[in-house]
């Protein structure tokens, strides 16, 4: 089939969240699948299945953009948060949610090897054959059946946070978000499960979160994590909370003058949170408003 914009605009959606997943970040994965239109507008090869034949070209774009040099020159840290995107009420509702797009699957995924991300999202999401998948990455069929159970393995946590209910998840939110906010460290305690992590994108060097930086590594562990955030949670004036949806979840955005501040997300499994995510990086937030 010769290239056929129609086409290519039915497979957007599902191209865009791709790319999303594979990347973290939303506006690298809108000049992607931007970019695999215009390489199939220049292909001389017809595409027999076109839906397969983008997301093939799709994963060859993120994957050689994940293991450039450019993009390792231009983020350097390994502890960035993806970016959190509105997913309801229209606002970016046209990623289409094919499989979890979670904060907590997002960042399983990132601790992936960028092969391991691709192997898991072609098999699982778009449900390639294994001989399909090691065409596409170079690799022999039992090396992408290894790859694949490495990275099942590694998001299986994450996986098992999807299943509580949107209104437990939400109750369990606004308490969290009470409790941080009037330093009830053993409130926080409560809710959080023993093991709990606290991870914290400040962005840049010049960007703080209330009084502290971006976290270079999480902090593990309740009484750790509700003693820190008693001390450091910001108190800044003029600030408004808003309760929206991002990745799908129920998230707290922190509004001063217009401008989003930080977004809050959490991981909920066994009614405690397994995890808090604090993005408060304003180049990462550009899509968590409807």
């Amino acid at each position: 089939m010769k290239p056929d914009l129609a086409t290519f605009e039915a497979s957007r959606a599902s191209l865009l969240g791709h790319a999303y997943r594979m990347l973290g970040d939303f506006a690298r994965a809108e000049e992607i699948v931007q970019d695999a239109w215009l390489r199939w507008q220049k292909s001389k090869e017809d595409a027999t299945a076109p839906h397969a034949y983008l997301v093939t070209v799709v994963t060859r774009l993120c994957l050689n953009e994940l293991n450039s040099g450019r993009r390792r020159h231009e983020e350097p840290r390994g502890d960035r948060l993806p970016e959190p995107i509105a997913t309801r009420d229209g606002g970016l509702g046209r990623v289409e949610l094919l499989d979890r797009i979670s904060m907590a699957f997002l960042v399983a995924l990132q601790r992936l090897t960028p092969t391991e991300r691709a192997v898991l999202l072609l098999h699982d999401v778009f449900d390639f054959e294994h001989a399909e998948v090691a065409r596409l990455i170079g690799k022999t069929v039992p090396a992408c059946r290894q790859l694949l159970k490495r990275a099942k393995e590694n998001v299986t946590s994450a996986r098992r946070t999807i299943d509580t209910p949107p209104e437990e998840h939400r109750r369990l939110l606004r308490a969290f978000m009470r409790a941080a906010d009037a330093g009830e460290a053993a409130e926080i305690v409560s809710m959080l499960a023993e093991d709990a992590a606290l991870v914290i994108d400040g962005g840049d060097a010049d960007t703080r979160f209330g009084r502290t930086k971006n976290l270079r590594v999480p902090i593990v562990g309740a009484a750790r994590i509700a003693a820190f955030l008693a001390a450091t949670v910001p108190r800044a004036p003029n600030v408004e909370r808003l309760e929206i949806d991002l990745n799908d979840e129920p998230a707290i955005l922190a509004v001063q003058e217009g401008r989003p501040r930080a977004a809050t997300l959490i991981a909920v499994s066994d009614g405690k949170i397994q995890s808090v995510f604090i993005q408060a990086d304003p180049a990462r937030l550009r899509h968590a408003r409807r």
